[in-house]
């Protein structure tokens, strides 16, 4: 009798544990989706990755709080969508380094202008493309390329790029450009264009715009260029397989269909319509 009253006891205790874990699962399941979703990285709030510092036009002021910018104006109608008031977005600063990098990240997502393409997607996944920005000439007045109206004048410059770029990558596999010098960051490539070390760099228009207004106002858009097919556009960048994503992607695709996006590049991302464009 004293072990069947061990066994009975031992068979209602784990009857009991598994009741009160599966209630406990049940509730962890009916929390996601909402803002105290167990998959957050911190229940309760939306963190969000970006750069340190941040450029207009992507965010105004070095300030992601401030919600000015076409990123920060994105995530902000992103999180409201989602259902987190302002103050329960969480800023986190990296490097673009940083951010592409296999491995654990301490946010819920990024958005620092990451194109998305086929070799990141290996190791970071990614939302729905939301912008595809065309390409832009920075240089200084009298380059080489200044006058350039195809693809075998421009490759007659001396480039400059920042490392780990899709910028770089367009340089080598559609301007066929091998022999561009590399730098560590976008600083290093506008002090060399400054410094006559290099005559041209590529970068996305509205990086451009900034360029050419705040960083290196003697600079010029010299011309547009085609965007790069296996450049699909810009998305969100998520831990490699984080759950959130099917989530952030509805959120997200509700913001599209409202026009907030077509709204922000409307008011921060728009070019001079009369720039030359380069295609062959």
């Amino acid at each position: 009798m004293h072990v069947k009253s061990d066994f009975a006891r031992g068979v209602a205790g784990a009857l009991a544990f598994a009741m009160v874990a599966g209630a406990g699962a049940g509730v962890a399941f009916a929390q996601e989706g909402t803002v105290d979703d167990p998959r957050l990285h911190t229940p309760g709030k939306l963190t969000v990755g970006t750069g340190d510092p941040v450029y207009p036009p992507w965010m105004l002021n070095n300030d992601p709080a401030s919600g000015e910018g076409f990123e920060n104006g994105l995530v902000y109608a992103l999180a409201a969508e989602m259902g987190f008031a302002p103050e329960d977005v969480v800023w986190v600063g990296q490097t673009f380094d940083q951010a592409i990098a296999p491995g654990a990240k301490p946010y819920d997502f990024a958005i620092q202008q990451i194109s998305v393409t086929e070799a990141r997607s290996e190791v970071v996944t990614f939302s729905q493309v939301y912008y595809q920005p065309a390409k832009a000439v920075v240089s200084l007045p009298g380059s080489v390329v200044e006058n350039a109206t195809s693809f075998a004048e421009l490759r007659e410059a001396n480039w400059g790029v920042t490392i780990g770029t899709t910028d770089l990558d367009y340089l080598e596999n559609i301007l066929d450009v091998d022999d561009a010098a590399v730098y560590d960051d976008q600083v290093g490539v506008f002090q060399a264009l400054q410094a006559g070390q290099i005559d041209a760099t590529v970068v996305s228009v509205p990086t451009a715009l900034y360029v050419t207004a705040v960083q290196v106002p003697d600079a010029q858009i010299s011309a547009l260029l085609p965007a790069d097919e296996n450049d699909l556009g810009h998305g969100l960048l998520f831990e490699f397989g984080n759950p959130l994503v099917e989530w952030v992607d509805e959120a997200l695709s509700a913001v599209i269909e409202r026009g907030v996006v077509e709204d922000l590049v409307a008011e921060y991302l728009i070019a001079d319509p009369d720039l030359p464009v380069i295609t062959e």
